[in-house]
């Protein structure tokens, strides 16, 4: 809610929107079964600008005929290198 009044609801509103698209695209194109979980926390966690340069280079290197579980594995090792930079678990405490 704070980051709503700082920004304004609409541009808060727009940043949200991308979120879920870049979630969508995780979920359909690098989810092994076993990492909705991870790509849920880092979408909600990390920053928009982390979130895009993550996808970029996600494209660059993984091809469409490469196995689900290495473009998982990839994707799951950029989003963890990312959040330790933050100071991020991507964890889910239970």
């Amino acid at each position: 809610m704070e980051k709503a009044k700082n920004i304004g609801t609409t541009a808060y509103e727009a940043e949200l929107n991308e979120k879920i698209k870049i979630l969508k695209h995780l979920l359909e194109n690098y989810n092994d079964g076993r990492k909705k979980s991870l790509f849920c926390l880092a979408v909600n966690l990390l920053d928009l600008q982390d979130l895009n340069a993550i996808m970029k280079q996600l494209a660059g290197t993984t091809a469409t005929e490469t196995p689900i579980k290495e473009k998982a594995a990839t994707a799951a090792k950029l989003f963890n290198e990312s959040a330790e930079k933050k100071g991020i678990t991507l964890k889910l405490r239970k």
